[in-house]
């Protein structure tokens, strides 16, 4: 049976609400929501840079509002989340944690190097084991080394800090909790002491189980998905995927669709649904799931995105660490931010509007709101917008 087809808009409202950016919250935040945000995205994915805010946290902002900070934090020390690889590393909910032991187990989402490393070092390694067994957690700070590494070797780590992040990789440490945002390892016996990896608590599933479970997830995610945009999501083999999506629709746990403009087959969560309305306006991540896919996003939304931080400055067109800007189910442009919190101000040093996209009052609003806002939740309320184009819209901006 030929499957059905539905309009570009549809599926971009669709994957919009399944990432819960349709509408704004309706209350304030609780500590419950941003684990059930983590739930429904499947992962959130942790990068360092904070001229705004950390990557995690802001991602949670566009969803939720205004909420406490600490409450991720809290949730990893408590054990309702943990991090891995994934996409790339990750905040991640401690059910899936099945599936990543499996990973760990067969090396899949380890360095190749890992093993070996491990092997080459093993004395130093049991050093750093002892350590942890005997002072529990510790962070990479808490062991000196006099040693200079060769450029470019481990991103020129420490041999300590690849000693914890191997063993990190293979699981036998965790990540316990942050402090100031810089990990602290400690074993996975006491971050986890009721798992086991044999018959006697615990399955590790196998692979194509884990696999089939990931993809899934991944199509719930989104919503409606292409055998290219599930791939990504979670990082699975490129092998193997069209494949398990056709045994999941053959068994009815998915839906074929056709996406109207796009070529080849997509898939249909039944848990998707078109919102009544998609009235968000909010700011993203440049790691925020929604975007994070730069070839998903081209094609669903039209978006030609990078993040330039990694870019000479001189190449720069946007600015270093753009945010895009969703109005109402649309990417209408984007934002060069930077937050100086001593200051209490919050700089937009350039905003550049998509071409074509009409600057309506009700936009300006929107964005206004939204900028309004996360200068507040910073403690930066001092909004000052350098450049916009067109030029007018940072007056309006200003005054809305």
């Amino acid at each position: 049976m030929k499957p059905e087809t539905i309009s570009l808009s549809t599926a971009r409202n669709l994957v919009i609400s399944a990432q819960g950016l349709a509408q704004p919250a309706q209350r304030p935040a609780e500590k419950a929501d941003v684990l059930a945000t983590i739930r429904r995205m499947g992962l959130l994915q942790i990068d360092t840079i904070s001229v705004v805010e950390r990557s995690p946290y802001l991602v949670l902002w566009s969803r939720l509002g205004a909420y406490t900070r600490s409450w991720l934090d809290e949730l990893l020390s408590e054990g309702a989340l943990f991090e891995y690889w994934s996409h790339a590393m990750c905040f991640l909910p401690i059910e899936t944690y099945p599936l990543y032991r499996r990973f760990m187990l067969d090396g899949h989402r380890s360095w190749r190097e890992v093993r070996p490393w491990v092997q080459e070092h093993a004395e130093l390694v049991e050093q750093v084991l002892e350590r942890i067994r005997q002072e529990g957690g510790l962070r990479s700070a808490d062991f000196i080394s006099n040693e200079r590494r060769p450029a470019g070797t481990w991103w020129n780590w420490k041999d300590e800090k690849t000693a914890l992040e191997c063993l990190f990789f293979l699981g036998e440490l965790m990540i316990a909790r942050r402090q100031s945002f810089q990990r602290v390892y400690d074993l996975r016996s006491r971050v986890l002491p009721a798992w086991k990896d044999g018959l006697e608590a615990v399955n590790v599933p196998a692979q194509d189980d884990v696999l089939r479970a990931l993809t899934l997830q991944a199509v719930q995610a989104l919503g409606v998905a292409s055998p290219g945009w599930v791939q990504e999501y979670f990082r699975l083999p490129k092998k193997g995927t069209p494949a398990r999506m056709e045994a999941l629709a053959d068994e009815g746990f998915i839906r074929r669709v056709q996406i109207e403009g796009l070529t080849g087959v997509a898939y249909l969560h039944p848990a998707a649904q078109v919102p009544d309305q998609v009235s968000h306006t909010t700011l993203l991540s440049p790691f925020d799931p929604l975007v994070s896919d730069r070839r998903r996003l081209k094609e669903l939304f039209g978006f030609d995105y990078t993040i330039e931080c990694y870019t000479p400055s001189a190449k720069r067109s946007f600015g270093y660490f753009t945010l895009p800007i969703l109005h109402k189910g649309i990417l209408v442009g984007r934002l060069d931010p930077k937050a100086h919190r001593a200051l209490g101000q919050f700089e937009v040093k350039a905003l550049a509007l998509e071409p074509g996209v009409e600057h309506s009052d009700e936009l300006v609003a929107g964005l206004a709101s939204a900028l309004h806002n996360l200068a507040a939740w910073h403690g930066t309320p001092e909004l000052v917008i350098r450049r916009s184009e067109p030029a007018s819209l940072a007056a309006r901006l200003l005054s809305s």
